[in-house]
């Protein structure tokens, strides 16, 4: 009886390390669109649309360049992850942070010498009209002087994360998010800043989260004394071959995504307008379904970072327990809810109506997308950046275009068919590459 008690609470401890991971980051997943929300009411609020349309872009123009750079949040998660369960983790974790605070340096840095061409890009791919393009610069030269620190967040939430310290990282965010929708409203109705005024909130925002995280980050590692060896020539060959993988990765789900809007607004204005509404569904369920992947990133990577095969094995499926729990919680509330969500989303009747008959596809997409969240996760984790590159170029090549073209007489739907297919074989693919590493027996070996 007491041993049967025993594997009962070793067996909830377990899940409850995984959940105790995983619930902060959907806390803080949760306030990034909400922060979204007051910079959007801010703009809504001042005396000309073209003040919102202007910061929107601009906004957006930094938004992509930061999403590609997504690969340093996933790169640090791992190498901080796999530190954390080596044998010297305190010296281990301290390498990696300073490595990945290197590199997030250098392309924050980038970002600022380059702003001058790509502000020109986003004015020529967005052809706004004279006054939308005059507020989208005024936005736009004064929230890239943010690109360090944000770049700096991408790799210490990662770093944070691969640590295990996921409430501090909801904490941060929390405050950073707060501090910047309240400097929003006293920068644009109390000082007059208009839309110069929201940039400034948001850098100075991000300013602080970078110095939070790194506070959080010097007590993590104490006094660890940073080494030239480090950086040396191997070293930096390892980590441009692990960024360089992800940052491919990155650009061929963006190019799909980019793919789905851009196709979509060839259809006409109620499909452009249908898609922007069914893609909250995909953020909806980003929002829990990455939660769980962050967690499993952490204790995939302490697995790996301590070779023990066995344990790596465990926390994949235990992921992928409440990865599928979650995803049919989801699909559950958009089969009972979805028109509700439709309509909170839109006052127009007509693109209700459009939106309504996707609503099968989106009770299914949580079922389909769940796999490639979580095994995501896990390869972030392992540092397996190849295997995420070719089964990212493989599902897009050989999978969502494909099944976009087939099916494209058929009209808007057909991307959706496409994306799903996509989301789909991407965690097939990657739950076959990681099955292929455990008869191998290399999930534990050295980074491939």
């Amino acid at each position: 009886m007491s041993r049967f008690q025993v594997t009962q609470r070793s067996f909830f401890d377990d899940h409850t390390r995984l959940l105790a991971l995983a619930l902060p980051m959907i806390l803080a997943n949760i306030t990034t669109p909400l922060l979204g929300l007051v910079d959007t009411a801010v703009l809504g609020h001042m005396s000309l649309p073209a003040m919102l349309a202007g910061a929107s872009v601009g906004a957006l123009i930094l938004t992509q360049i930061y999403w590609v750079c997504g690969f340093l949040r996933m790169s640090s998660t791992g190498l901080s992850a796999q530190a954390k369960g080596a044998q010297n983790n305190t010296l281990e974790s301290a390498k990696v942070l300073w490595q990945t605070v290197a590199v997030a340096l250098l392309l924050g840095g980038a970002v600022l010498v380059l702003q001058s061409p790509i502000l020109s890009v986003g004015l020529t791919l967005t052809q706004p009209n004279s006054d939308v393009a005059l507020h989208l610069q005024h936005y736009f030269s004064t929230r890239v002087w943010g690109a360090p620190a944000a770049m700096l967040n991408l790799a210490l939430v990662g770093w944070l994360v691969g640590q295990q310290k996921t409430r501090s990282v909801m904490t941060i965010q929390i405050v950073g998010n707060l501090l910047n929708a309240t400097l929003d409203v006293i920068f644009v109705f109390g000082l007059n800043l208009s839309v110069a005024g929201v940039a400034l909130a948001s850098v100075i925002a991000e300013y602080t989260m970078a110095i939070m995280a790194l506070v959080v980050a010097f007590k993590q590692v104490g006094g660890v004394a940073v080494s030239a060896s480090w950086f040396n020539r191997a070293t930096r060959k390892v980590l441009m071959k692990l960024n360089g993988d992800m940052l491919l990765r990155n650009l061929a789900l963006q190019g799909c995504l980019a793919f789905l809007t851009i196709q979509g607004a060839r259809y006409g204005e109620t499909s452009a307008a249908v898609n922007a509404i069914l893609m909250q569904f995909f953020v909806l369920i980003a929002l829990g379904l990455d939660g769980i992947a962050y967690g499993v990133e952490a204790l995939v990577g302490e697995a790996k970072g301590a070779s023990n095969t066995a344990e790596i094995k465990r926390r994949t499926y235990q992921g992928l327990v409440w990865s599928s729990i979650f995803a049919l919680i989801y699909s559950l509330i958009f089969y009972a809810a979805g028109e509700a969500i439709i309509e909170l989303l839109t006052e127009h009747g007509g693109i209700v109506r459009a939106a309504l008959p996707y609503l099968s596809l989106m009770v299914l997409l949580p079922l389909l997308a769940h796999w490639c969240f979580l095994y995501d996760g896990v390869f972030v984790g392992l540092t397996r950046a190849s295997a995420m590159r070719n089964t990212m170029i493989i599902s897009a090549l050989g999978v969502y275009f494909p099944v976009w073209y087939l099916t494209k007489n058929q009209g808007n739907v057909s991307l959706w068919y496409a994306l799903l297919a996509f989301l789909l074989a991407r965690g097939v693919t990657l739950a076959w590459s990681f099955y292929r590493l455990d008869k191998r027996e290399e999930l534990a070996s050295s980074n491939g």
